[in-house]
């Protein structure tokens, strides 16, 4: 045990080492960046008790939650259904807009030679698949080609999950961005977004009272993965109907384990809310408290913020036990020197007697935050030149030193869940207390100013591991449909949606959209079919019309599967196409596919140029390859809906004809 511990360690400080070369030479404001980004790469650790207790963090979010008769004086105040829309139906706004983005796909099917009126324009939808900075490059990629092959404005629909939205996000800054993919690709490669701009960012945010690590993981993603940091609000986004719309996606986290209805929750630049429930709010509206709304609110959320939320896997805890202690014992190599390394005692203490156990949750945010602080200390010290600064961190380390007991079986041995709790508090308060009073006497600048936001806003944020935060617009709403799950709750935690389902398929089954094509381009991990049977459940338990897919295909090629399927629907039910990233045209064999889904991994730094190049290519290449399947596909999905529409026709002049003979 001890010894896995060592290589847990060791593999933490060969991680760190490409971060800290990144600080090089670097301002103290860079510094200050890379230190978050240091983080969230080095931390989170289990949040099951084992104990029958809940998570440390999920209780300290328990005990905070205001109950119905605390905050029903409040509620007095306004009515929560003049905010609300309660429909199966698209909104107006959408409904106007999808109306003239088929007078573009009109033209575009026309050209393509495919024969169809206004009213026998296909329904088709793409929709990327989650898979962090791989999903996101090869998005670009695959869209980047379908505007080539002139397939791309024929698209109503955009969605996307997780990595996806990453590079939705930044598609859609651009107003024209379907006539142009190639810009955004060019980003990618694009000039740094300076330290400056990123802490101004997080600064900003910080003063949020529902700001949480979704901010931070946001700003990380859009500023150092897609090279933009852009402010453009939600309901911003779409300006006319040049581009497809888009459907962003998260998870409630709060119904994680609930009800089916109350977990998928979409977000688009006119409404967002409960998919399966109907129940949405103006996007505008979207993390204000919508009593307030007339009085300005919380801020709205920007596609930074959007990002985060939506891409934020690592809110999952045991997602990140579950996918990064095999990579972390792959990276293991250099030997460990530092004696006082915090995750050196931390696993020793696995060797602690069995009444200690549970010290790893206990303590999960005192380690946070003291690993993290001596990170941004050291970090400092190693690239400044300052001696008043050198001077400044060696006394707050000592401080730390002399305040905090290391310990565990003479603090923890013996006490109740209580008691730790209170234990943890005070160690909590020396941690942060010399670190605010040494930001205090530092002269006025940059440093003392993030320093003091380290202190106030990341530290508390990461010990509370709290994600997605934003007002609930359905508390305490006035029906009983509404979980209480949801309507129980002051605020929704709004996570990664590929923690339920990782492709966009839930707002774009039945009958809202009408969706005939869906064209789901899969940069999964893991086996190639799981989004796919995943959507199927999700659809039967929902009784939503879904193709029919052969078991067989899903036994013997799940490992190395083909570059394209084609599930096809009938009636109700819409038109499947299905395309791996790795597959048999790419790979010679499944041992293939393995190891090119391991050196794109989901969980590791930001891939090289080389790799981005690589991702590009691979997923332009698998379009041009499929370009006459797809347009096959397009072609029968206009000649369903035409055919679907004459019958509709019919039956309306029967009915009127009838209604009139009586």
């Amino acid at each position: 045990m001890y010894k896995y511990g060592r290589e847990v360690s060791r593999t933490k400080r060969v991680l760190l080492r490409p971060l800290t070369m990144l600080c090089a030479g670097a301002g103290r404001v860079s510094v200050l960046l890379c230190a978050c980004s240091v983080m969230l790469g080095t931390l989170g650790q289990t949040g099951d008790t084992g104990d029958g207790q809940m998570p440390n963090a999920v209780r300290t979010k328990e005990r905070r939650r205001p109950t119905p008769e605390t905050t029903r004086e409040k509620s007095s105040m306004f009515s929560i259904k003049d905010h609300v829309r309660q429909s199966q139906a698209l909104s107006a706004a959408e409904k106007e807009f999808i109306l003239n983005r088929k007078r573009v796909s009109l033209k575009a099917l026309n050209d393509m030679g495919v024969k169809c009126s206004l009213a026998s324009v296909p329904h088709i939808a793409v929709l990327g698949s989650g898979g962090g900075q791989r999903a996101a490059v090869s998005l670009l990629g695959s869209l980047h080609q379908m505007e080539k092959d002139g397939l791309l404005d024929s698209v109503l629909y955009l969605g996307g999950v997780s990595g996806s939205v990453w590079s939705m996000a930044s598609l859609y800054t651009d107003p024209q961005w379907s006539k142009n993919v190639g810009g955004a690709v060019s980003r990618l490669s694009g000039p740094e977004i300076s330290p400056e701009q990123a802490l101004s960012w997080l600064s900003e945010a910080a003063k949020d009272e529902q700001y949480s690590l979704s901010d931070i993981w946001g700003l990380l993603t859009s500023a150092g993965i897609m090279k933009q940091l852009d402010h453009q609000r939600l309901s911003e986004v779409v300006t006319s109907a040049v581009n497809p719309y888009p459907i962003y996606n998260a998870m409630n986290q709060n119904c994680q384990k609930g009800p089916e209805k109350g977990k998928w929750f979409e977000l688009t630049p006119h409404e967002s809310g409960f998919t399966d429930l109907g129940l949405f709010v103006n996007s505008s509206l979207l993390g204000s408290r919508v009593h307030g709304a007339a009085s300005g609110g919380q801020r709205e959320m920007d596609l930074v913020r959007l990002q985060g939320i939506t891409g934020s896997v690592l809110s999952d805890e045991q997602t990140v036990l579950d996918s990064l202690p095999q990579q972390l014992k792959d990276l293991a190599g250099a030997a460990v020197t530092d004696e006082n390394n915090l995750l050196d005692v931390i696993f020793l203490w696995t060797e602690a007697p069995q009444q200690v156990s549970g010290f790893f949750q206990v303590l999960d945010r005192y380690t946070r935050a003291y690993h993290t602080l001596l990170k941004v200390t050291d970090i400092i010290k190693r690239y400044t030149k300052d001696p008043a600064v050198i001077s400044d961190l060696n006394g707050l380390q000592k401080t730390m030193r002399e305040n905090l007991n290391l310990n565990p079986a003479a603090w923890f041995g013996k006490k109740s869940p209580k008691q730790r709790k209170l234990i943890l508090d005070r160690w909590s308060q020396k941690i942060l207390e010399p670190l605010q009073s040494w930001s205090q006497s530092l002269d006025e600048g940059p440093v003392k100013d993030y320093i003091s936001l380290l202190s106030q806003k990341v530290f508390p944020a990461i010990g509370k591991w709290e994600w997605g935060t934003i007002e609930n617009f359905l508390f305490l709403y006035p029906d009983a449909s509404v979980p209480s799950c949801i309507r129980l709750k002051q605020h929704l935690q709004l996570i990664d949606a590929g923690l339920m389902l990782n492709m966009a398929f839930p707002p774009l089954l039945g009958e809202k959209r009408e969706v005939d094509l869906l064209i789901a381009l899969d940069y999964s991990a893991g086996e190639a079919f799981t989004t796919l049977t995943l959507a199927r459940d999700y659809a039967a338990k929902l009784k939503k019309p879904f193709p029919e897919i052969d078991e067989k295909i899903l036994q013997e090629e799940r490992d190395w599967p083909k570059d394209c399927y084609v599930f096809e629907g009938k009636e109700r039910e819409p038109t499947i196409v299905f395309m791996p990233l790795f597959n048999r045209n790419n790979c010679k064999d499944a041992e293939e596919v393995k190891t090119k889904m391991a050196a794109y991994s989901t969980f590791q730094p930001p891939f090289s140029q080389e790799k981005v190049e690589f991702l590009l290519e691979t997923a332009k290449e698998n379009v041009k390859r499929n370009k006459e399947t797809l347009l096959r596909e397009i072609k029968k999905a206009a000649e369903r809906r035409r055919s679907r529409r004459s019958k509709e026709v019919w039956h309306l002049n029967l009915k009127t004809f009838t209604t009139r003979r009586h």
